[in-house]
């Protein structure tokens, strides 16, 4: 009787979630509709995620879904080493933003399929599943969708959480909605998190503690190509020829833009030949952020306008516009500020800057990274703002001592070296996983 009303309970319950998705259905199309007028790439192969393929995708692939462009990011060096690992399958990478989809084709080509993954509809999923036919899900970080997960299991799909994290919001969440993720939670094959806070919440949230596995984050594992310093000297020629200090603002949000215009504007009382580099986290916007400095009677360049013959002449604001070059332009520079965080967006990735030995500044918003942000901050290798002024005053006392500059770039590149290695640990999950599945 217990397990017929258990039965009878997860089945009201799936019931309820997909009633309450149909009635978002037109929601939905708004949103896409919406967004496609921001950003055109929201306008192309909308049919995907609808679960409508290319009759060319193969099936049988391992599926790794990133969500995207930082997702993406941190995926690389795992996905170069499935592609290795198991030649005789091809690996579907999906994503659900036009600049994760940039990121993927821009890095691997055609070494992988590609495509947007199918919104949570049981219809937009089974149709995916139905074309594709993959071995196994391994999804990225937070994606974790009730009826994704139930169809892949349905179908007899290992499916793995990996780089996986649980914010302290997150988790009260989902305990509020414990009726209809429990499940869900309970259906995950194995998930390799990122710390120990992290394992607790997920073995909370419903997942056997025997397949949760702390690993480190992936992002630790950053592959800094060979041509970093020749991308690195080509973009400094480009944008600087001879010039004096650079400070720059990546991944920025709305409300954080401004932020950053005020505290360039009072650093230029000390640093007369101070360049701003600006990389908002959506290279669309990059229209209104140029003009937002113009206004202000700065001289401002787009990346995609550098003239690679030569130095862009009295260049005050370099507003990137491109996606792949943030990685020379943080090496490039003399002090980063991460944005997602001086508004309550939880912060974006400061294992990146770290990583080529830069001083990383951030705001107070940092849940996304929380453990990351910890271990640079006890080592001095990061410190935290709360405001344009602030932002300013912590710049310019970096821009002002050189020792302590290196000092904090050298920190947080021994953080960075120190918890490589999740790689690693993850692939021999997935392996484990493949191996049930071939025996």
């Amino acid at each position: 009787m217990n397990k017929f009303k258990a039965s009878f309970f997860a089945g009201f319950v799936q019931l309820v979630y997909r009633l309450t998705l149909w009635v978002a259905f037109p929601v939905a199309l708004l949103v896409l509709a919406w967004r496609g007028l921001r950003e055109p790439g929201y306008r192309a192969r909308v049919s995907e995620r609808f679960g409508f393929l290319p009759k060319t995708m193969p099936t049988g692939c391992i599926w790794l879904h990133t969500v995207s462009v930082g997702e993406s990011i941190a995926a690389a060096p795992l996905i170069e080493r499935l592609l290795l690992r198991y030649p005789e399958r091809r690996v579907l990478v999906t994503t659900m933003t036009p600049t994760g989809s940039e990121q993927v084709l821009s890095r691997f080509g055609d070494r992988v399929e590609h495509c947007y993954a199918p919104y949570d509809f049981v219809f937009a999923v089974k149709r995916f599943l139905r074309h594709t036919k993959p071995c196994a899900l391994v999804l990225m970080e937070t994606e974790l969708w009730p009826n994704l997960i139930a169809r892949s299991k349905a179908q007899g799909l290992k499916v793995l959480l990996v780089n996986g994290r649980l914010s302290e919001k997150s988790a009260a969440g989902y305990q509020r909605f414990a009726w209809l993720v429990k499940a869900m939670f309970g259906s995950l094959d194995s998930v390799a998190c990122q710390g120990d806070e992290y394992h607790q919440r997920f073995v909370t949230a419903g997942v056997p503690a025997d397949r949760v596995h702390v690993v480190g984050n992936l992002k630790f594992d950053l592959n800094t190509s060979d041509d970093l310093a020749k991308k690195t000297a080509a973009l400094s020629n480009a944008f600087n020829g001879p010039r004096g200090r650079v400070f720059m603002a990546a991944s920025t949000h709305p409300g954080e833009d401004e932020q950053v215009l005020e505290a360039y504007t009072l650093l230029r009382a000390d640093f007369g030949n101070l360049i701003c580099v600006l990389a908002p986290r959506h290279p669309p916007r990059a229209t209104a952020i140029c003009e937002l400095f113009l206004a202000q009677g700065f001289r401002v360049t787009r990346s995609s306008e550098l003239d690679s013959g030569g130095a862009a002449e009295h260049l005050d604001v370099l507003v990137v516009d491109q996606m792949g070059i943030l990685m020379p332009l943080y090496a490039d520079c003399d002090v980063a500020f991460v944005g997602g965080s001086l508004i309550p967006r939880g912060g974006h990735n400061p294992i990146e800057p770290a990583s080529v030995r830069v001083p990383v500044i951030t705001g107070p918003h940092n849940f996304n990274f929380t453990e990351v942000h910890q271990q640079l901050a006890a080592a001095g290798a990061l410190c935290v703002v709360t405001d344009a002024p602030t932002l300013a005053t912590e710049v310019g006392a970096i821009l002002k001592d050189a020792t302590r500059q290196q000092l904090m770039g050298a920190a947080g590149y021994d953080v960075v070296a120190t918890n490589r290695g999740a790689t690693d640990r993850t692939l021999a999950i997935i392996d484990e996983q493949l191996a049930l599945l071939d025996g």
